[in-house]
């Protein structure tokens, strides 16, 4: 699998990364086990996690998904092979300094992440989204320790708006800190939000982008019907992610723009999620995409897609997927 460089950095990283947010209850550990070795098989050594993972649980089950990741590495002692990432900003308990940006609550996270991932270093560690109640300047700080420390090898963000981020990339230069090397923002070809601001600004910046949701949810697998309930133990109906997946795409003219797909990718006998992960890795300035499963086998049309060449009809239909949707507001914060 051809390897690109994350941003300026020298880094370098496959076009696909594997998401690990089912693992601990959507799929058990046995079962993420089998995940992981495929994606490894299949040439995907980057992995992303966050400590509040698994996706659907509480502060119950939060830092279940590093644990398993953990346990996986020390069993095919294979860590040194791996480009590892984990997120930190999201609620790990009740308390008024368990969740946010601030310099506590990052160096708390770090050393926990650590520990779960049974690790001496994470070569790239993300904020999950933005904290309104931290000065930029502290957060940049507070990564820039780690930085220095050796704790973590590189930093990034994931969810910012253009205006967040430029911010954040100002008190790094003003403060000669560690910067945001990467941006995970969603993108697919059914929310195509960023290519207005953000990604002219990873690209101007040397940013890169690591984008997440490429099959929206599973939604542009094709495998859902409009008039149907969503199918339980998917995203669409697990814990605290069931509305917001809900509210991003079970929506009456997002299906309509799948059907129009559909027929599209079944006439080539393409899968469908084939073709959209596809297209999310060679959009101009898109890194990497960070693709996700439940079973092993969930992850063979997106490792089919790093090769995929599609024509010009196919390409279009893609693109009318986008411009067939009503604009909706942008949701502020986590988006």
């Amino acid at each position: 699998m051809q390897h690109r460089n994350l941003g300026r950095t020298g880094l370098r990283v496959p076009p696909l990364c594997l998401g690990t947010m089912t693992f601990g209850l959507q799929c058990d550990e046995a079962t993420s086990f089998a995940i992981l070795d495929k994606a490894i098989e299949g040439g995907i050594d980057f992995i992303d996690t966050a400590d509040v993972y698994p996706l659907g649980g509480d502060v119950s089950t939060v830092g279940r998904t590093e644990e398993i990741i953990g346990r996986w590495m020390q069993a095919r002692g294979n860590r040194d092979k791996i480009v590892l990432a984990t997120k930190c900003a999201g609620p790990m308990g009740a308390g008024e300094n368990d969740s946010g940006l601030s310099r506590m609550h990052i160096h708390k996270s770090v050393d926990a992440s650590l520990k779960r991932l049974q690790t001496d270093v994470i070569d790239l560690y993300q904020v999950h989204w933005f904290d309104t109640r931290t000065p930029i300047e502290e957060t940049m700080r507070a990564l820039d320790d780690l930085v220095r420390w050796g704790k973590v090898r590189y930093v990034g963000c994931s969810n910012y708006p253009a205006w967040r981020l430029g911010e954040a990339l100002a008190a790094s230069d003003r403060l000669s800190l560690a910067r945001y090397d990467c941006l995970q923002p969603r993108y697919n070809l059914l929310y195509r939000e960023i290519e207005t601001e953000i990604l002219p600004l990873c690209r101007n910046e040397g940013v890169g982008v690591i984008v997440y949701n490429p099959i929206a949810g599973g939604f542009l697998s094709g495998k859902y019907q409009k008039g149907e309930d969503p199918q339980e133990g998917t995203r669409f109906t697990l814990g605290n992610s069931a509305r917001m997946y809900q509210y991003r795409y079970w929506q009456e003219a997002l299906f309509d723009a799948v059907d129009e797909l559909r027929g599209a990718c079944e006439s080539r006998n393409i899968p469908m999620a084939s073709v959209a992960v596809a297209w999310a890795i060679n959009q101009p300035g898109v890194t990497s995409a960070i693709v996700g499963a439940s079973r092993p086998d969930q992850l063979d049309a997106s490792l089919a897609a790093p090769s995929l060449e599609m024509d010009d009809g196919l390409k279009a239909a893609c693109e009318a997927a986008w411009w067939s949707l009503p604009r909706r507001p942008v949701v502020e914060g986590y988006r």
